[in-house]
């Protein structure tokens, strides 16, 4: 397969949009997905953030109570890009059906090994998302976080998973704007300044604007309901969701 028909398609040489030089990065790191301290120091921090929106969102899309005990009984979902399951996990606790997918196979085994510590079913697959859609898997709602930047064609990957949810379901996709401020922010600050991730782990060039991903989705037959930013606050070190301020990370719904 020529690099074209990869850009064309999504898919590299084995059939599926994963870019393997991105894979090789989150494979050095696997080990470390539960270290609060590690690599994956940002994504704890921004992880309850995450979580919010996301309860939030498929709460008003599904009709349910957040405050109850398992308000996603009898959805099923799908973390792709799942890690070692730092969402995956509070999903399944939720009540929901969850599928853990990864391409890089150490996170699936890190992320199946923590869930069974935690007494917790989770069906965790060394897999893609070209994979699944075509064994005619389909979802309730289909997470794909802090994933789209690092696949070969963002288009395409977002098509991929706006076939895998089912009429009515919902796909929530967060990734980092391409702006001036992103580039301080999650390259300069993260990766050079406080070294949480290994300089290299994201290519400002990769990523994605909202708009842009507005239009992969609407393109995809999935338009966009709903957006935030994620704000960090170096003040009170923390997260927040915006309205208005998407100009770093930001996470995106979008209904079928």
């Amino acid at each position: 397969m020529t690099q074209d028909s990869t850009l064309v398609t999504g898919r590299n040489a084995e059939g599926s949009s994963v870019d393997p030089a991105e894979l090789a990065k989150f494979e050095a790191m696997a080990a470390e997905w539960w270290d609060p301290n590690g690599k994956f120091k940002p994504l704890h921090m921004l992880n309850p953030t995450r979580l919010d929106y996301i309860i939030s969102r498929i709460g008003a899309e599904f009709g349910r109570d957040a405050r109850s005990l398992r308000p996603f009984e009898g959805l099923r979902l799908l973390d792709i890009g799942c890690g070692g399951g730092l969402l995956t996990e509070p999903m399944a606790r939720l009540g929901a059906e969850v599928v853990g997918a990864d391409a890089v196979e150490r996170n699936i085994s890190v992320a199946s090994l923590h869930a069974e510590q935690q007494g917790l079913e989770i069906d965790y697959r060394a897999t893609t998302a070209e994979a699944l859609a075509d064994a005619g898997e389909r979802f309730d709602a289909v997470l794909a976080l802090e994933i789209v930047e690092h696949v070969a064609d963002p288009a395409a990957f977002v098509a991929t998973c706006a076939a895998l949810t089912k009429p009515g379901g919902v796909m929530i996709v967060s990734t980092l704007n391409r702006t001036p401020k992103s580039f301080g922010a999650a390259i300069i600050g993260a990766e050079w300044i406080m070294r949480w991730l290994p300089k290299g782990t994201h290519e400002w060039h990769r990523f994605i604007t909202p708009e842009e991903l507005a239009g992969m989705m609407a393109a995809a037959g999935m338009p966009a309901v709903d957006r935030r930013g994620m704000v960090f606050n170096p003040i009170r070190w923390d997260w927040s969701l915006s309205e208005r301020d998407l100009s770093v990370n930001y996470i995106m719904t979008g209904r079928r």
